[in-house]
Parts: C-alpha cells; sequence; structure tokens
C-alpha cells in the first residue's frame, strides 16, 4: 500500500474541509463538488489496490 497514495488521501481530505469552511459550508459550491470528486477518486484508488493485495 502506498504511502504516497494515503498522503494524498490525506492531503485531499484536508482540502476538502477547507473549501467547505471557505464556502461557508456550501456544500453545492462547484469547487467543493470537484474536490470531494477528486477525493472520492483518490479513495478509490485505494480501495482497488487493497482489493488487489488480498487476491494475490
Amino acid at each position: 500500500m502506498s504511502l504516497d497514495l494515503k498522503n494524498q488521501i490525506e492531503k485531499a481530505r484536508h482540502n476538502l474541509h477547507m473549501l467547505v469552511e471557505h464556502h461557508e459550508g456550501g456544500l453545492g459550491h462547484p469547487d467543493v463538488i470537484r474536490q470531494s470528486m477528486a477525493l472520492d477518486e483518490l479513495i478509490n484508488e485505494y480501495n482497488r489496490m487493497k482489493r488487489n493485495q488480498t487476491r494475490a
């Protein structure tokens, strides 16, 4: 499992939190949605890696 990927996920999560605060809780703001989608992709990649490790 990549420590770099875990760091990317944590950084993306932090950025999402900061954007929500910046936009005063506006979860529907386009910047928040974009960051949320980026975080989702990183989490999906992490889950694919974990799933492949258990199959190997």
